[in-house]
């Protein structure tokens, strides 16, 4: 009761509950945000993290501007069912190039941060295409007009200097060589020494089974990625952190 009657005169007092208010909120505030200072860095440096190849940063925006976010996370929680279902939970690492990043909680369709390799890309052309024919109960929209549309890299260099200026370490011959990249990863005939020095385990498909460079060809590249540059058998997490 003594506990109770102390506790009516903060609610009584409008001015008392709102200093009180700020001052549970400063020293909250406080013990979680004063260890950032001494961290150089709060993402854990993972190797084989890369950035996006030009044709996969191109069907990520395609990826974007469909929605697709809408219904798919690209975020596994470090829950058994979780881990089960989709693979090892995901890792700071391998979101730290994504302007923005794809985690989420909304799944309407599965969760897709290890979707790369998973299926190939007929299997991807044919689910965007007709949803259904390849998941019958599934309720996601056709999108098989992508393979109808041609796309160029004419705006490539400056997409990737945008990503750079914000962190991404797109180097200057990255992004030199940004329209070259783009044309020779959907082309399987195509000189990709360079291609897969500058970008390593990069997927070079011709994605679609078209000539020429489409929508599809993106937006199925950035889905082959997804998941993929991590090696899971080996990896082992920074205890010290």
């Amino acid at each position: 009761m003594a506990f109770l009657d102390k506790h009516k005169v903060l609610e009584k007092n409008a001015t008392l509950l709102l200093v009180t208010s700020l001052l549970v909120v400063t020293v909250g505030g406080a013990v979680e945000i004063a260890p950032l200072f001494y961290l150089e860095n709060t993402i854990e440096k993972v190797e084989g993290v890369r950035p996006y190849t030009p044709l996969e940063l191109t069907g990520r925006d395609i990826y974007l501007r469909e929605g697709c976010y809408v219904c798919h996370s690209q975020m596994i929680r470090p829950m058994r069912d979780e881990v089960e279902r989709y693979g090892h939970y995901s890792l700071a690492a391998e979101s730290m190039y994504d302007h923005p990043f794809q985690w989420g909680s909304k799944r309407t369709g599965p969760d897709l941060a290890r979707v790369g390799g998973r299926y190939s890309d007929e299997w991807h052309v044919d689910h965007l295409t007709d949803p259904q024919s390849v998941v019958p109960e599934s309720v996601m929209p056709k999108y098989g007009f992508l393979a109808n549309r041609k796309i160029g890299p004419e705006h490539i260099a400056q997409r990737l200097s945008t990503d750079a200026m914000v962190g991404v370490p797109y180097t200057s011959e990255m992004i030199e060589l940004a329209r070259a990249d783009f044309a020779a990863q959907a082309d399987p005939d195509a000189d990709t020494d360079g291609l897969l020095e500058r970008y390593p385990g990069a997927n070079v498909s011709n994605f679609d089974g078209q000539p020429g460079v489409t929508e599809m060809d993106a937006l199925v590249a950035y889905l082959q990625v997804l998941g993929t540059m991590v090696d899971f058998s080996t990896f082992q997490p920074d205890a010290s952190r």
